[in-house]
């Protein structure tokens, strides 16, 4: 065991320096600690196939670039995430979301035609450019399509170096998206097909062919795991085929009283086969906003 003892000022001269000495400072600075431990681990063995989950608040963030940064430097085989991550990264490339504030009158807001993401102010006119970006797109689709197939129409057209569909689509990184209708973009396509008339789809049981078979092949898997719900759930369940995941990391702030599957741990995953019996964890108790970018710049230091 380490003994808790936390550092002075002078002591810290870089991110990685604050970060190595979080591990004796307890609480949750240590979690996040054993957490990039783990990652840089997971990061530094080719037998892993590594996963990474995240809801669309993430993107809607300015972690969008962290997200493109790991899938640039192919840290992760396999992305599961929301329609609304997919969708709010294409918005990125067509405008700019702002910080605005969390005590606003939202009836205000919705008169000038803005939607808030907690502090995050997000235009209508973003959506209507939105619009405009895929119908051209959906031209194109003929029948069903995986959410992975989708996902790369829409990389092709984006050129956008800060985008993470950019980079998923560029170093063939599969992003699966399994409710692709709970959002703008699910919206967007049932209205163009009344509009139309062409019976075309998001299906995302093709997905599984293909995510069943990365997960089966696998000598080891771990997944960093940003928030929770489905992706979070699809990564987790989908490695019950394997007999569950090596190790997983989870960045939280979803407790498990309410029998949430957000909040479950990663023990109560272990009675479902989610991850192995021996498998090793850590969750990181924590809004991903201010953790994510110490472990990201930790880890492409000391993988550099």
């Amino acid at each position: 065991m380490e003994t808790v003892r936390g550092p002075f000022p002078e002591e810290i001269e870089k991110v990685e320096d604050l970060v190595d000495k979080m591990g004796n400072i307890g609480f949750q600075a240590a979690e996040l600690y054993r957490a990039v431990k783990m990652l840089e681990e997971m990061l530094s063995d080719d037998s892993y196939t590594l996963y990474l989950g995240f809801t669309s608040n993430v993107i809607s963030s300015g972690m969008r670039e962290l997200v493109a940064a790991m899938l640039r430097e192919g840290w992760f085989h396999v992305v599961v995430t929301t329609i609304g991550a997919v969708e709010e990264d294409v918005m990125k490339t067509l405008g700019d979301f702002k910080v605005g504030d969390w005590y606003v009158d939202d009836v205000e807001l919705r008169k000038r035609g803005i939607n808030r993401i907690g502090n995050i102010f997000v235009e209508n006119k973003l959506y209507e450019r939105l619009e405009d970006f895929l119908d051209p797109i959906f031209d194109t689709i003929e029948g069903r399509v995986s959410s992975w197939e989708f996902v790369k129409l829409l990389g092709n057209r984006i050129k956008d170096e800060r985008s993470f569909i950019y980079w998923a689509v560029k170093n063939n990184i599969p992003v699966v998206v399994p409710a692709p209708t709970d959002g703008a973009i699910g919206l967007m396509l049932y209205y163009y097909r009344e509009k139309t008339n062409r019976d075309i789809g998001i299906d995302p049981t093709l997905d599984m062919e293909l995510l069943s078979s990365i997960t089966f092949d696998a000598k080891k898997t771990g997944a960093l795991i940003i928030g929770g719900g489905v992706p979070k759930h699809h990564i987790i369940g989908m490695n019950i085929v394997r007999g569950g995941l090596d190790k997983a990391v989870y960045i939280t702030t979803a407790t498990e009283w309410d029998g949430s599957l957000s909040g479950a741990q990663p023990r109560e995953a272990k009675s479902w086969g989610k991850i192995k019996e021996r498998g090793n964890s850590v969750t990181v108790y924590a809004e991903a906003s201010l953790v994510l970018p110490l472990m990201v710049r930790y880890l492409w230091s000391r993988l550099q």
